[in-house]
């Protein structure tokens, strides 16, 4: 049998994980998105911005949210952005892009 100190010691871990942990890093997101949104001058990408780099080799950063994601643009349709990538096709919110560099 397991005394009360090896159970401690296996379940304690996994409750700071589910309870506390996760549910901070879900409230420190969207408390980012929050403030970016609301923060004064802040304009939208629109997609006028977008289509001059349809067909351009791109790598587009959605910053500390997201990942790095490098391709060809394919299309842009609303808030979305198609991207042809190495692994395949990639869909980006364009609310959470921070930067585009043509490659």
């Amino acid at each position: 049998m397991l005394n009360s100190a090896t159970w401690i010691a296996i379940y304690l871990p996994i409750f700071m994980l589910l309870f506390v942990i996760l549910p901070q890093q879900r409230n420190m997101q969207k408390f980012v998105i929050k403030k970016n949104k609301n923060r004064k001058g802040l304009k939208i990408m629109t997609n006028e911005i977008l289509k001059k780099y349809i067909g351009k080799e791109c790598r587009i950063s959605t910053g500390s949210l997201g990942t790095n994601v490098a391709g060809k643009i394919v299309d842009i349709n609303e808030n979305w952005i198609e991207v042809e990538t190495k692994k395949g096709m990639e869909v980006i919110n364009a609310e959470f892009i921070q930067s585009i560099k043509i490659i």
